[in-house]
């Protein structure tokens, strides 16, 4: 991490050592192995979703050493406001999801995760740590006077879960006396250095979809005599998306995919009962808006010749998120800041989805895209054991989080 400031250009670095920039360019930079550490302690010690109770504790912790005040939410998650000179502007929101995956750690770094079966394999020790950084840059804006708009800190559990925690927080009034909200998420196959922003949509709406299916069973050799649910089932896993394609508009980017499929225990009886599990994700919140009652349709087409009953449980997961250009300007000018107008990337809508979404429908903000690859070398995935992070993605986050919340101040004077 003592190397992280390497990234930004030379250029850069100069224009930062003026003002509320260069407060925030020298304590990232002062603090880029404590922030480096912060992060090791969070990825060995992750936790499940509704579970990050040591993970609180530890945020709070965080936020006590630096003189703020955390509030805890119910159950895990809390929230901590940095005062702003202004008391009468509402407040700029900064968020980082806290929970982790029930996915095995395949790395064998010597901070890999302790919990057996559980680990960080979605970023989110990073986002934590990046807004930690951020967070202690500001208080020492704030001291300086040089922080006019409050920020109120975000630290949200269960994103990875369905119900998610978003909006559990909204439900808790998180976004009280907040007018705006900024995320990042880690984008492994960008390099570290690099930043991604879009206006409008840039991930997907994604929903749990569950198909339960029942039939008259029996024995294999007489099929005839029974519904026979296995080929039912196999009709719909591959017809339903089909149709799906064909019943939506294409440019909503409608794609429903199967991740489990049971039925039966013999091979050589037709069991009576099965289920298909699965995501729907659409680019459009229209074709969101529309995608249920179209799945009830076109089950019920679908299976009526097979005689079988069929059905859905389609729950709504989360809206695309959807980032407003005030706020990508915003935060544009803060990566241009800290590292050059080259270094900010335009990135695509992507099919994922993240329940940062949710705060979007209640206040404009932008979630972006941080690189956290090492130049030249290998593109890791998300969701996957192996995910390796450059490091000095942590303070280049911090940075850029803490000059948008500046920005914000100037573009607003």
């Amino acid at each position: 991490m003592e190397q992280s400031q390497q990234v930004l250009s030379e250029a850069s670095r100069q224009r930062a050592m003026l003002g509320p920039e260069g407060l925030i360019a020298r304590t990232v930079a002062e603090r880029a192995t404590a922030l480096r550490d912060v992060r090791r302690h969070l990825h060995r010690h992750p936790e499940l979703s509704h579970e990050e109770h040591a993970t609180t504790d530890f945020i709070a912790q965080q936020l006590a050493e630096l003189g703020l005040a955390p509030r805890r939410m119910a159950g895990t998650g809390l929230i901590c406001d940095i005062p702003g000179a202004d008391p009468s502007l509402e407040l700029m929101g900064l968020r980082a999801d806290m929970d982790a995956l029930g996915i095995p750690e395949l790395s064998t770094v010597p901070y890999r995760s302790t919990v057996e079966g559980v680990s960080h394999a979605c970023g989110h020790d990073v986002h934590m740590s990046a807004v930690l950084g951020a967070a202690t840059a500001l208080v020492r804006v704030a001291d300086e006077g040089a922080l006019r708009r409050g920020v109120r800190l975000v630290f949200q559990p269960a994103e990875e879960m369905h119900p998610c925690g978003a909006l559990e927080l909204i439900g808790q009034d998180v976004l009280d006396g907040v007018d705006s909200i900024l995320a990042l998420h880690c984008d492994p196959g960008v390099d570290v250095g690099h930043v991604g922003l879009k206006s409008g949509p840039i991930t997907s709406a994604t929903d749990p979809v569950r198909i339960q299916v029942r039939g008259a069973g029996g024995h294999t050799s007489r099929p005839h005599l029974t519904q026979d649910l296995v080929y039912a089932l196999g009709s719909i896993a591959t017809q339903l998306p089909a149709a799906l394609t064909r019943r939506m508009d294409p440019r909503s980017g409608v794609n429903l995919t199967w991740g489990a499929i049971h039925a039966g225990s013999a091979f050589n009886a037709i069991p009576s009962a099965g289920t298909l599990e699965g995501t729907l994700r659409c680019l459009d919140h229209e074709a969101w808006d529309r995608a249920e009652q179209l799945l009830e349709e076109v089950l019920a087409d679908l299976v009526r010749p097979w005689g079988v009953e069929a059905r859905v449980t389609h729950d709504r997961g989360v809206p695309p998120v959807s980032n407003s250009p005030a706020s990508v300007e915003v935060l544009a000018a803060a990566v241009r800041g800290v590292l050059g107008h080259e270094n900010l990337d335009p990135t695509a809508q992507s099919l994922g989805g993240e329940d940062f979404a949710w705060y979007l429908e209640k206040v404009p903000g932008a979630l972006a895209r941080l690189g956290t690859r090492t130049p030249g070398g290998r593109t890791y995935d998300l969701h996957m054991g192996d995910l390796m992070i450059d490091e000095r993605a942590i303070g280049i986050g911090a940075s850029v989080l803490a000059a948008a919340c500046v920005q914000r101040d100037l573009a607003d004077a």
